[in-house]
């Protein structure tokens, strides 16, 4: 097991790492600090781990919260069927909340316990790549909203992030795959190094190798840890974590949630973020070939759905939360492995990627 700590001073919590960790109950009982915890998973993840997550934590008074799974369900409506399962079962401000499930449940459980009660603890036990590398670590929670994605939401952390990369066992494919794009990225924005490693190690993560996917999983862990300690509430910084995802929200948000998985929106998102920055000449066209490649090495879409068009891109990127004072942020690279963000960039060149979308097909 490997154990990193996000270092947010009273507020710091560990993520634990490695195989097995859900036959723990040290790892996750400290951690508990009232006697009661409710587990909030779906109808996919609970057959499959609700009974091994609550053998963990066997001494607290327990009941299960179990919502539908998928994208489509990320919204006002079911986090209130999370609410009303606190209150039928009497939860108070010393009950804890276990999410068991990937980034949708994640983030629906997280904001449940920042607002209920005005705020009480939660846990984050992931089960996709995507939510043990991204969505589970640093505290940013919510819901979509019709014209735009996690619109509803707030910065709460939890107490520890338990990641058993077992469970990546039954994990999809393509919910695999679009974990992966989630790991690339941290590549993309701060690590050369890393992404050389997982041109090589692409196989191995593909076949669920262990070690390779703990120590993607890690390096990736590690670079999200020291960027949401530096900056928690995306004052600066943290805003590098979003590269791709300016396009990609804007594809979920038009095909519909769920249509694109969030790894997969990102992966082109990623994609169309190269393209302005070679416009801007900053990338050379290997370097955005390249970048292509490694994404389709990981089974990705690297070009937007054939049916959106520039202005449907422009329409859901101005309600984006990287639009600060009217101006949009975006993420660019200026090499491979270094992003910056910036409203300083050529609208003439962004139009051109816009619009070039929709010829590619």
């Amino acid at each position: 097991m490997q154990t990193l700590k996000v270092d947010l001073a009273e507020r710091a919590y560990p993520i634990h790492i490695g195989q097995g960790l859900l036959q723990q109950a040290d790892l996750i009982q400290p951690h508990v600090h009232g006697k009661s915890v409710v587990t909030v998973s779906n109808t996919t993840v609970a057959p499959l781990y609700l009974t091994a997550t609550q053998a963990l934590l066997q001494p607290f008074k327990q009941s299960a919260a179990i919502l539908p799974d998928g994208e489509a369900y990320k919204t006002l409506e079911t986090l209130n069927q999370i609410y009303t399962h606190l209150l039928e079962h009497k939860a108070d401000r010393k009950t804890t909340l276990v999410a068991l499930g990937g980034g949708v449940i994640g983030d629906m459980t997280g904001f449940a316990a920042a607002s209920y009660q005005r705020g009480v603890n939660f846990i984050q036990v992931p089960t996709t790549l995507l939510a043990m590398v991204d969505s589970s670590v640093g505290g940013k929670t919510g819901v979509n909203h019709p014209l735009g994605k996690n619109m509803i939401g707030a910065f709460h952390q939890p107490q520890c992030v338990i990641i058993d990369t077992d469970t990546l066992n039954t994990l999809a494919d393509r919910e695999l795959s679009a974990g992966i794009a989630e790991v690339i990225k941290y590549g993309l924005i701060c690590d050369n190094e890393f992404l050389a490693w997982l041109d090589s190690n692409m196989p191995k993560l593909l076949a669920r190798d262990p070690e390779a996917l703990t120590y993607a999983i890690y390096r990736s862990c590690e670079h999200k840890a020291a960027i949401v300690a530096a900056d928690e509430r995306e004052s600066g910084q943290r805003a590098l974590l979003n590269l791709g995802h300016t396009f990609g929200h804007a594809i979920e948000a038009a095909m519909g949630y769920g249509t694109w998985l969030h790894g997969e929106a990102v992966a082109t998102g990623m994609v169309m973020a190269a393209e302005l920055s070679a416009e801007m000449g900053w990338l050379s066209s290997a370097d955005v070939a390249a970048i292509k490649q490694l994404l389709q090495r990981a089974h990705l879409p690297v070009a937007p759905p054939s049916t959106m068009t520039g202005e449907d891109f422009s329409r859901y990127m101005s309600v984006d939360k990287k639009v600060l004072d009217g101006s949009l942020r975006l993420v660019l690279m200026q090499g491979m492995g270094r992003s910056i963000v910036t409203t300083d960039f050529d609208e003439g060149a962004l139009k051109r990627v816009l619009n070039r979308t929709h010829t590619q097909h």
